[in-house]
């Protein structure tokens, strides 16, 4: 009885265990790929994490499930702050501050964010691409509405020409380069277009 009953014990501790150790791991895989870039040595984000390279591949079997599960946490954590923003008072900032946001996820990791993009859903059925045009297009209806945005602007116009800068940036060397052409095209969102266009 006293066996069974350390058994059931020691079964959610397992679980808990588990689920720490995935997000160590998926915090550790954020750190190094932001780092090194998506080619980071996988035995050494176990290590980091204190962890053992076994440990790792139970939770990720690969390195695209271990790249998918970190893109896919950062761009929840998008959509989340798009949701958030949405109540904010002013449209314009709230569009403003999310397309920084989302420069700041295209550009990390040496354009492994940007790159998914523009890739298909995947095998775990996420479309990503689908979930940031959904955030963008939320803040920018709303910014359209209040008369602030151009109403000819697309939402899958901000996230190209977003993702466009940050993969022409990515090997440069002036660091401001990049906001500076996000607050060209910021400029051009408010815009007015010409006639006939």
């Amino acid at each position: 009885m006293t066996i069974r009953h350390g058994h059931t014990s020691a079964q959610p501790q397992r679980r808990t265990d588990a689920r720490l150790n995935r997000e160590r791991l998926l915090a550790t895989a954020r750190d190094v790929f932001g780092e090194v870039g998506p080619g980071a040595s996988l035995n050494e984000i176990a290590r980091r994490a204190g962890v053992g390279p076994g440990t790792l591949y139970r939770h990720f079997p690969t390195r695209h499930a271990l790249l998918t599960a970190v893109l896919t946490d950062r761009i929840e954590s998008l959509c989340a702050q798009a949701e958030t923003l949405l109540s904010s008072e002013s449209a314009d900032d709230a569009l403003e501050l999310w397309l920084r946001a989302f420069l700041a996820h295209a550009r990390v990791n040496q354009g492994m964010g940007s790159a998914l993009m523009v890739e298909e859903p995947d095998a775990t059925g996420l479309d990503c691409h689908r979930l940031i045009l959904d955030a963008a297009a939320g803040l920018l209806t709303r910014a359209q509405q209040r008369g602030t945005a151009r109403t000819d602007l697309t939402a899958d116009d901000l996230v190209q020409l977003v993702v466009g800068i940050a993969l022409s940036t990515a090997r440069r060397e002036d660091p401001d380069q990049p906001e500076r052409l996000l607050s060209l095209v910021l400029d051009a969102t408010h815009g007015i277009p010409r006639q006939g266009e």
